[in-house]
């Protein structure tokens, strides 16, 4: 069994220690610059659920609505009015923070009765609908998200060029990339996920807790008192919103080795970093692709995905000359995808199989490492094969442009559906990236 090498940050490739935001598909049309995020009511997310509770069963359905809130924080705050663990709540799927969201959670409450509390009350969470179910509220179990994204410090008179890259996007996809806030704030996630695959403790505690170098960050102060020995003074000036970080922080003071002061992270946490670090992968490859501009052909080598059910095919040279295939993929009825990383993975041949497996090499890691990591967890880490490209509005229904001013200025706003784990800020940054600022 071959082992990667711990590669320090030195000798790890560009695009694995410095995420990068790639290339756009749409260079042709003028972005409308902008920003998102300013307040939380510029960016709404409405989840489209796969079923609607029955109204008899274990588990209490909760609609919530969330504003700046990760679903991991709102998950331990329906966890504490229940008084379960965090294990018995389910969800369909990770919510951004800085919005403001409105997604199902199940929380399994068995010998329930008409005192059993059907509702939850935050100062940044509340519930919109209750209802029971028999089954847990499993990640997937959704058929996409509704999206409305107000851009600020932009020209509404660009609201025509936001309308041309709709248009387009809608016509050939967008790259299914993973977002920026698959990688966290200090756009880590990635290499804390790969720390946890190879079992490097150390690694992760440095990751977690040490220096970025951003000025602008306000725990910088507190991963300097890392940095230096000084975990009491650390665990005082992160904030208590840092529940990771701090955790760590008080296993150590305890006189806990890395080894045992990893191990108290929570395991949800440690699974998301492995997802982020298996997007980094995903990522690479699909730049390539646009790079090579492949990102809406196939090659021989290529396993695409159907767009209707998500089932995978080999393309051969049969499939290659089909002209039904050509057909298929200007409908956007089928795509090329690639890797999310995985022992039990269907790997790609030819060509596309050889950078596939020349990007995870690069990453220093080997499909026995994720091995050894389901082994020493008991953590499964299956794999699977993602669509490179993403359809707008699956949910029904036209893409809709606004442009005008409110209380807090000018402002273009734009309505979309995607489909699950399909990224929004990726559209966004179609429509506001301006190709001469790149």
């Amino acid at each position: 069994m071959t082992t990667a090498t711990h590669l320090d940050s030195d000798s790890m490739p560009s695009w694995l220690t410095s995420i990068g935001a790639g290339a756009v598909l749409t260079r042709d049309i003028p972005g409308v610059g902008g920003v998102i995020k300013q307040h939380a009511q510029d960016f709404i997310v409405e989840e489209i659920p796969s079923y609607e509770p029955v109204g008899e069963g274990e588990h209490l359905y909760l609609l919530i609505e969330k504003h700046d809130l990760t679903t991991t924080q709102a998950v331990g705050i329906v966890a504490r009015r229940f008084g379960v663990r965090r294990g018995a709540i389910g969800y369909a799927g990770m919510k951004d923070k800085r919005a403001i969201t409105r997604q199902w959670l199940s929380v399994h409450l068995p010998g329930h009765d008409e005192t059993t509390p059907t509702e939850v009350h935050d100062e940044r969470l509340r519930t919109l609908k209750s209802d029971w179910h028999a089954n847990k509220l499993r990640v997937g179990h959704l058929i996409g998200n509704k999206f409305i994204i107000t851009i600020r410090d932009c020209d509404p008179a660009r609201k025509e060029d936001a309308e041309r890259t709709l248009a387009s996007l809608c016509a050939t996809g967008f790259a299914n990339r993973a977002g920026e806030q698959r990688f966290g704030s200090t756009a880590r996630n990635h290499l804390l996920g790969r720390a946890e695959l190879l079992g490097d403790a150390q690694a992760i505690l440095d990751l977690l807790l040490g220096p970025t170098g951003s000025a602008t960050r306000g725990d910088e102060r507190a991963r300097e008192c890392y940095a230096n020995g000084d975990f009491e003074g650390a665990l005082a000036l992160f904030p208590r919103t840092a529940r990771t970080e701090r955790q760590a922080l008080r296993q150590l003071i305890d006189g806990d080795d890395a080894s045992r002061a990893a191990d108290t992270i929570d395991m949800t946490q440690r699974r998301f970093w492995v997802t982020a670090f298996q997007s980094a992968i995903f990522n690479r490859v699909l730049d390539l692709r646009i790079k090579s501009d492949e990102l809406a052909t196939l090659r021989e080598g290529d396993l695409a995905m159907k767009q209707r059910n998500g089932a995978v095919f080999t393309v051969n040279r049969e499939v290659l000359v089909d002209p039904d295939t050509h057909d298929r993929l200007n409908n956007l009825k089928i795509s090329p995808t690639g890797p999310v990383w995985g022992v039990k993975m269907t790997q790609a041949s030819g060509l596309t199989g050889e950078i596939e497996q020349a990007a995870l090499d690069e990453a220093g890691m080997t499909l026995d490492d994720i091995a050894s990591f389901e082994q020493r967890t008991r953590q499964p880490i299956a794999g699977a094969r993602k669509a490179l490209r993403a359809p707008i509005d699956c949910s029904g229904g036209s893409p809709v442009v606004e442009a005008g001013t409110d209380e807090h200025g000018r402002f273009i706003r734009c309505t979309f559906g995607l489909p699950k784990g399909a990224f929004a800020t990726e559209v966004m940054r179609e429509i506001m990236d301006n190709p001469d600022d790149a």
